[in-house]
């Protein structure tokens, strides 16, 4: 594999693709000077959209792509019809070893299923898992599944927080992260089998980090642990939760501020602040999930984002090809599971 940080590109996939996958990279090529990009899509106008950022098309390529993945396509239709898609032939990429990353904001369900069938899931790992950052009052915490797996039993969720425990200690640098499962109450008689199975395997086992125990929907704005574990389609909830919470603040604010002229003179001296709360709100600025649990690192956008926020997705694949982040869980997770099996790792 190459010492390069370069990144795959699903260009076609997302609502506001191409435009907003080429103008996003060309934010983070700002960023990351010495980082290149191979944009998979139509390459007659992918390439009219990279003329116009010299400082991207001058360490880019394309490779022309016939096909590309719906929105409302099914992961099994992905499988067999997608071999020639955009979204398939950036994964391919990384398997391949030519990238180090692929970034799509295309079909979540399709980009799961052909992920794990081009780049195969480590050992151990029987699912891969969405995880992404929210913001909270003491930073910000990582939180897994987001909608990659609806169901999930006792063993996936253990294997959640593990990876999540490595990623925290990894990217966000905290060396000993806590970690907790979201559950409808804090005591550990609440919830059902498995997540109260998930926390007993947990505390038994060999752990990177702190297992804190169950928190509640409360505890995701006031980070109460650094990493949050739960199934797909209760970490999907929450997650779209807190996005229209913020877009409802910024909603209410807007309405207040505008209210009246004294609400309007208070505002323009308050300006900073409010912008600061603003950009801290901004879904924008956590853009970018990571399939974890993978033999390649694969980073999800969201389907809707704009430039700005595609670049942060983008940011997030070179900050984990840089960390060596597949590296580092590779090694923990053949140590926690040498050493729940009594074997050396």
């Amino acid at each position: 594999m190459s010492a390069e940080t370069v990144i795959a590109i699903d260009a076609m996939g997302g609502d506001n693709a191409p435009a907003a996958m080429i103008d996003g990279a060309a934010i983070a090529a700002m960023r990351f000077p010495g980082a290149k990009y191979i944009f998979f899509g139509d390459q007659p106008l992918v390439q009219s959209l990279l003329a116009k950022h010299a400082h991207l098309a001058s360490r880019s390529v394309i490779r022309h792509t016939p096909d590309k993945i719906s929105s409302d396509m099914k992961p099994s239709q992905a499988l067999r019809q997608g071999r020639n898609s955009s979204m398939r032939l950036a994964l391919d990429a990384v398997a391949d070893g030519e990238a180090q990353c692929a970034v799509s904001a295309g079909n979540t369900g399709a980009l799961m299923a052909l992920a794990k069938f081009a780049l195969k899931t480590l050992p151990n790992i029987d699912r891969p898992a969405l995880a992404g950052t929210i913001p909270t009052t003491r930073g910000q915490s990582l939180m897994m599944d987001l909608g990659a797996n609806i169901e999930c039993d006792s063993e996936n969720l253990v294997q959640f927080a593990l990876m999540g425990a490595i990623l925290a200690r990894t990217v966000l640098g905290i060396q000993k992260p806590s970690v907790g499962i979201l559950n409808v109450g804090s005591e550990e008689i609440k919830g059902h089998e498995e997540i109260r199975t998930a926390l007993n395997i947990l505390r038994e086992r060999p752990f990177p980090g702190h297992v804190h125990g169950f928190v509640e929907g409360n505890d995701l704005g006031a980070g109460t642990t650094d990493v949050i574990v739960t199934d797909g389609f209760s970490g999907n909830v929450a997650l779209k939760t807190l996005e229209g919470t913020a877009k409802l603040i910024n909603h209410f604010l807007k309405s207040s501020l505008h209210a009246s002229l004294l609400n309007k003179v208070g505002a323009w001296l308050a300006k900073e602040a409010f912008m600061n709360v603003k950009r801290k709100l901004d879904p924008r600025h956590y853009n970018g999930a990571m399939l974890l649990g993978l033999q390649g690192l694969c980073v999800k956008s969201h389907g809707g984002t704009d430039a700005e926020g595609f670049a942060s997705a983008v940011a997030l694949a070179i900050d984990l090809v840089q960390q060596n982040y597949i590296d580092h869980v590779r090694k923990e997770l053949e140590r926690h599971y040498g050493e729940a099996n009594g074997t050396a790792a």
